[in-house]
């Protein structure tokens, strides 16, 4: 590796995803110097085998599914989805895997980007073996920012390599549908390219250890994702773990716990996600190479004054928005503290604090029916010790509903804190309600009163009236 210049910079930023980006954003809007690195596509996961790629796949099935609820439409989407042409805009949406047009943004904030992979090599310091052989060396006045990340968890599982199975990445990219695929996990990523590949004309056989979907959510959720999937003509199998796994000519073969083999074209493991620092040099700063970066509500690294830790590297919250939403508050904090600002708002809900981690992450799930969900459960309010009351409506009995296709079938809950009567936590099912959540995420962060929200008027006929439907029945 050939030495070459060492460079001095406010800040310096450890991946170039939507985290980093926006880190990357606020540091320059603060007037600091940045420097950016990454190793492989400016934009990240998120741009290109998560968020974009995923939900282009997405959009088609849904607009079909959602056409085949209308008479006097349905009747003309009847066919299948054209594969091709599904796995083209997918390819658009992600620039057909270059990112000149990410590149350009960095240009446009002024932020330098340095190619190669970053390492940390002491306090305030990181190395960039770069793609020509050249190491660079670039040193931050302020403050260093990890935000690498995550990537998929593979179970350790006799045969796994040879059967050489998918992951996120190879079932966002795939340039083709297989005949027959199964999917090994029961959460977002599961449930979404379930939802996919099940449209495009695969045989999907969904194979889940525990005892439904989407387990983060409330149980409901699951069982009516599930349901959907059942009878689009997946196989929903909970309750059962894949023992081993390989590749026979060409087949793979997946044995579960009770015996059965499960044959298909390819597998995709959906197993969860794990930090990707086992290379970043956190040795040389005294942390634990591969492990997950705890930090305070300002995401700064708990024990350090200057190392920063963003989006899923740290474990709070593993969902680019929430990523993206903690890339603000740090970068606007690192802007604060290098002008020697004497009193950062650090308390709740200040512009320092990344309190929404806590008490309000918004996720949307984009399968069919959609299920999305802001703030806590009800199981989750109940164990953490809150005086709780569960509100359910079904969405059938709302106008919007019925009006947005025939046979609508979904599930709204609201959490109150009986104590505070706010909202501890909703969740709505059903189809075309992900653009619903956002209203919940303002009464849930805004704490706004039960008496007040009474006042918020929802427009007839839509959706959103279930808000009336929901304080009615809180009220009696």
């Amino acid at each position: 590796m050939t030495e070459t210049e060492t460079i001095a910079y406010d800040v310096v930023v450890l991946g170039a995803g939507p985290v980093g980006e926006n880190v990357a954003d606020r540091t320059r809007a603060a007037g600091l110097s940045t420097a950016i690195v990454e190793s492989e596509l400016v934009g990240g996961e998120c741009s290109y085998w998560a968020c974009m790629p995923s939900k282009a796949l997405l959009r088609p099935v849904i607009a079909r599914a959602d056409a085949r609820r209308l008479p006097g439409l349905s009747q003309a989407v009847r066919g299948p989805l054209d594969a091709t042409a599904v796995l083209a805009r997918r390819d658009e949406s992600t620039a057909h895997w270059h990112d000149d047009g990410q590149v350009r943004w960095l240009d446009s904030i002024g932020a330098d980007l340095h190619r190669g992979h970053g390492r940390l090599a002491g306090p305030r310091t990181v190395t960039v073996d770069g793609p020509d052989g050249t190491r660079r060396t670039l040193t931050a006045r302020h403050a260093v920012a990890v935000c690498t990340g995550t990537r998929a968890r593979l179970p350790e599982l006799p045969g796994l390599d040879a059967v050489k199975p998918w992951t996120s990445r190879e079932a966002t990219s795939s340039e083709q549908v297989p005949g027959r695929l199964i999917i090994v996990g029961g959460g977002v990523v599961a449930t979404e390219m379930a939802t996919v590949y099940q449209a495009l004309g695969a045989q999907v056989t969904v194979l889940v250890r525990g005892k439904g979907l989407l387990p983060r959510m409330e149980p409901f959720a699951g069982e009516l994702v599930a349901d959907a999937l059942t009878e689009a003509g997946a196989d929903i199998r909970t309750g059962t773990a894949v023992e081993s796994v390989a590749r026979e000519n060409g087949t793979v073969v997946a044995v579960t716990g009770n015996g059965d083999r499960v044959e298909a074209d390819e597998i995709l493991f959906a197993t969860g996600r794990a930090p990707h620092t086992d290379d970043i040099g956190l040795e040389t700063v005294g942390l634990e190479p591969g492990s997950w970066l705890p930090v305070d509500d300002s995401l700064r690294v708990l024990g350090s004054t200057w190392l920063y830790a963003c989006g899923d590297v740290n474990h709070r919250a593993l969902l680019t928005h929430q990523g993206k939403y903690q890339a603000r508050i740090a970068g606007d904090t690192i802007g604060a503290r290098a002008a020697g600002v004497p009193l950062l708002e650090t308390d709740p809900w200040g512009a320092h604090a990344a309190t929404a981690d806590h008490h309000a992450v918004p996720q949307v799930v984009f399968t069919d029916p959609e299920a999305a969900a802001v703030g806590l459960s009800l199981a989750e309010a109940e164990q953490a010790g809150h005086r709780v009351r569960a509100v359910d409506v079904e969405l059938s009995s709302v106008a919007g509903a019925g009006l947005y296709g025939d046979g609508y079938r979904g599930r709204a809950r609201m959490v109150v804190d009986l104590d505070a009567e706010t909202l501890r936590g909703v969740t709505f099912v059903g189809p075309g309600i992900g653009e619903l959540l956002h209203s919940a995420s303002v009464a849930v962060a805004g704490q706004v009163p039960i008496s007040r929200l009474w006042h918020a008027v929802p427009s007839y006929p839509t959706i959103s009236e279930v808000w009336l439907r929901l304080l009615e029945a809180y009220r009696g």
